[in-house]
């Protein structure tokens, strides 16, 4: 098959649609858009369609894209992720993007649930407790990354020193990546292509694709998850990822 008929079974795949030919205002724009995506790029590398969408959604979340968000959301919801799961990635954003851009994209993902008569709020994926959240926390973190934050910043004054490796661990591996819902793997491998969308984070990329790879993916997974990433954060940011992980990739295993 050609691109344009990879294109039409893709998009009946993940939206149960047909793509558009000659219709709206700019048909020339969005034949070039989805025979691009999904005609090509949904086509190269290992990850099936349910990887693909949660990845979709984390960039997307990231660039507060909020219609196509919604999208999308409804196309994970197509090929087979859960809620919960949907809810985790759009959790997992928070300490990255921050909680503003965070709520606006729960709301987009809430009134898709809501369309298809998905009730809310869903099951609770909590793990941890308030006096546990910091203990657990370093238990998850500290095999994959050791104690890198707590090194670098270690000549701030000794407040600071204490509470900025602290309050990373807390929210991002004790309030988030220990919920249930989504696998560590999956997380990291998430995390390293929100990372990549955020841009102006190539050390936190470089750190992050040692650990999607320590959590089990392999690295042509992550570069898969970085090429489907691409369309929706734009070639500078997917080829700044690039250069930040090369050390990673040419690495012998």
């Amino acid at each position: 098959m050609d691109r344009v008929e990879l294109c039409r079974e893709k998009m009946e795949e993940l939206f149960g649609g047909k793509p558009v030919t000659t219709e709206g205002n700019d048909p020339e724009f969005m034949r070039i858009l989805q025979r691009f995506i999904f005609g090509e790029v949904c086509y190269l590398g290992s990850l099936d369609n349910k990887m693909r969408e949660l990845i979709t959604i984390t960039v997307l979340a990231v660039n507060q894209t909020l219609p196509q968000l919604a999208s999308h959301t409804a196309a994970c919801l197509h090929v087979g992720a859960t809620p919960i799961e949907i809810r985790e990635v759009i959790y997992q954003c928070a300490p990255f993007i921050g909680f503003p851009k965070t709520l606006n994209a729960i709301a987009t993902i809430d009134q898709v649930f809501e369309q298809q008569g998905i009730s809310l709020p869903l099951e609770s994926q909590e793990t941890v407790t308030e006096e546990t959240r910091l203990e657990e926390g370093r238990k998850l973190q500290e095999p994959i990354y050791g104690t890198e934050i707590a090194d670098k910043y270690a000549y701030l004054p000794k407040e600071y020193a204490e509470a900025v490796p602290r309050l990373l661990t807390e929210l991002g591996f004790g309030d988030f990546m220990l919920r249930s819902g989504l696998d560590h793997k999956t997380r990291e491998l998430l995390i390293l292509v929100l990372l990549a969308a955020l841009g102006g984070a190539d050390l936190q990329v470089y750190s992050h694709a040692i650990g999607a790879i320590r959590a089990g993916n392999a690295k042509e997974e992550v570069l898969c998850a970085l090429l489907h990433g691409m369309p929706y954060m734009g070639f500078p940011r997917f080829l700044n990822a690039l250069n930040a992980i090369k050390p990673v990739l040419e690495e012998e295993e």
